[in-house]
């Protein structure tokens, strides 16, 4: 099972949104990151086959992205703007959507799917609740049931943690983790912490191009020896923003704690610390032009 895109490209007249994207991508969690506006939506909707490529050619489980009827029934989707019906009960929702989804089974057999479903994402005590009165990260765990209700090989889920609480995304991270065995799950996002506790392996878009495939370990690896530290005052804080590339900051009373990247020793009271992939990832698309 891979799905394998070769020159991808699609345009909207003469604005091109990705631009000859070119990766394959196996069975487990892959990270597609990026920032706003990088083109991973419009990756994903072309893969889920809601847009049409301009060129290149995209196949899953060897079958051609155009052959719609064959895609489809292989595809899971929870879109970032996904909602349901909110005056319907959480039961009643994925009922109504399994029947619209073709699913044959009979009356019985589909509740025993649905309840099923609602068992592994954590919501079988929610069976009766209104869907307008579920949590953010309720709706986030029933757009995921609602994706797996005919048992799709590739999952894909677009900014799924936005939002969120630190505690419920923790737990939808590892809840998609579970739902990779066996299939394709692909964690589109902007948030790099996501990528960094479920993925092995990523690509990194930008402005529509892929800039980065690969392994997470190796990404980071790029960076290693680049990564510096510093506790500095406010006065030398000025200085040092104006001539090195800052990470990030962490205010200390009158001091300011430095995340700095440079290939060499930036000034003596710095201190070179293990790389993370949020400093190999914001170092990738600070330089790419």
């Amino acid at each position: 099972m891979k799905i394998e895109i070769n020159n991808l490209d699609k345009s909207y007249g003469s604005k091109q949104v990705l631009n000859n994207i070119n990766m394959e991508i196996s069975e487990g969690m892959f990270g597609l990151l990026g920032p706003n506006g990088a083109g991973k939506t419009t990756l994903m909707r072309i893969l889920t086959t809601l847009l049409h490529k301009t060129g290149g050619s995209v196949r899953i489980d060897g079958i051609d992205i155009d052959d719609k009827s064959k895609i489809r029934p292989i595809i899971g989707y929870l879109p970032q703007d996904f909602s349901m019906y909110s005056n319907m009960s959480v039961y009643e929702s994925l009922d109504y959507l399994a029947i619209l989804s073709g699913i044959n089974d009979d009356r019985i057999t589909r509740k025993k799917r649905i309840i099923n479903l609602l068992e592994r994402v954590n919501l079988e005590r929610q069976l009766r609740t209104k869907v307008r009165a579920l949590s953010g990260g309720m709706k986030r765990r029933l757009g995921i049931s609602q994706a797996l209700l005919h048992n799709p090989k590739v999952l894909i889920v677009d900014e799924p943690t936005a939002g969120l609480d630190p505690e419920e995304r923790v737990r939808f991270r590892n809840m998609l983790t579970d739902f990779a065995e066996g299939r394709i799950v692909i964690l589109s996002t902007h948030i790099v912490e996501d990528i960094e506790f479920t993925c092995e392996n990523l690509a990194i878009l930008k402005e529509g191009q892929m800039v980065y495939q690969g392994r997470v370990k190796e990404l980071i690896e790029k960076v290693k020896g680049s990564v510096w530290t510093s506790d500095v005052d406010r006065e030398e804080f000025n200085r040092v923003k104006r001539n090195y590339n800052i990470i990030s900051t962490v205010s200390e009373g009158e001091r300011v704690r430095l995340r700095i990247i440079s290939a060499e020793k930036p000034f003596e009271n710095a201190f070179a610390i293990q790389p993370s992939i949020e400093d190999a990832y914001m170092k990738l698309i600070r330089e790419v032009n």
